[in-house]
């Protein structure tokens, strides 16, 4: 074989090497994106802020691909079906209480759904809807019921609890400039992981109030973090970290994604995130 037809071969061979590398995934040894459907088009707050903002948060991980539907009255059974996470940002509080949102096709679909080792996500007010609809008040955790209050937006300290949870597995206690609910009327099964100490009032001085609580159900999981109240609030990097550490055990179960590095350690940190 001459120098031409050496060089020739042993072209095509890097060629088709090139072609292998090409074709190849770029992160094949990466698990699969868990996939999340945020309910909004509808919310006491600002849905137009801070449904864009939670989905950032969560693509910021790399862990989540989102989606959004607008029109969650108008949802049919099988639209739960791609996804492991669905998220409320939706309700109707304020609204007509007797509006039927979801028929019971579409409540059995959702319980059904779920039951399948996936989980139910909720962002500050998701949960005040459904309230004659006792499996998902159970799974959302809690919600704003008659003598649940908050006083003005205003940053305070959020603390973790002794409950034992890889959602907060080593997470230090941080600061945020928030709406911070009082006396939430949270389901008796459901586990506190963080509180908020409320010194605002004689009635609410030094009484610990829950912002962020797990629950577990017919094989189904629900994470909710009752903060979140603005876009402002949602570039905490805390509040951030929650919120994807939380979906992905709402997903799975386990938690695989670190806490953010730039964590909120002080008042000065919440008060620059929020700007």
């Amino acid at each position: 074989m001459n120098f031409r037809s050496v060089f020739h071969h042993s072209g095509l061979l890097v060629l088709a090497g090139m072609a292998c590398l090409a074709v190849r995934p770029a992160a094949a040894d990466e698990p699969p994106k868990l996939r999340v459907l945020v309910l909004s088009g509808a919310n006491n707050h600002n849905w137009r802020e801070t449904t864009p903002a939670i989905k950032a948060a969560l693509e910021e991980s790399g862990r989540f691909q989102v989606d959004v539907e607008d029109n969650v009255p108008g949802m049919k059974p099988e639209a739960f079906a791609p996804y492991q996470v669905i998220l409320g940002n939706f309700n109707t509080f304020g609204k007509d209480a007797a509006a039927v949102v979801w028929d019971a096709a579409m409540k059995k679909a959702f319980l059904d759904h779920l039951a399948h080792g996936h989980g139910l996500v909720i962002v500050h007010a998701g949960s005040s809807v459904f309230y004659d609809w006792p499996e998902f008040q159970k799974l959302a955790c809690g919600s704003w019921k008659d003598g649940t209050s908050h006083g003005p937006i205003h940053v305070d300290k959020v603390t973790f609890t002794e409950e034992k949870s890889p959602i907060t597995s080593g997470l230090q206690p941080f600061w945020i400039r928030d709406e911070f609910w009082q006396n939430t009327g949270l389901d008796p099964a459901a586990k506190t992981l963080a509180t908020v100490l409320v010194v605002d009032s004689a009635k609410n001085s030094g009484k610990s109030h829950p912002l962020v609580c797990t629950s577990e159900s017919a094989g189904a999981r629900g994470f909710a973090l009752f903060l979140g109240h603005d876009g402002a609030a949602m570039k905490n990097t805390a509040w951030r970290s929650l919120l994807q550490r939380g979906a992905e055990w709402a997903a799975t179960g386990k938690v695989t994604l670190p806490p953010a590095k730039d964590w909120p350690t002080t008042k000065e940190d919440a008060e620059r995130m929020a700007r």
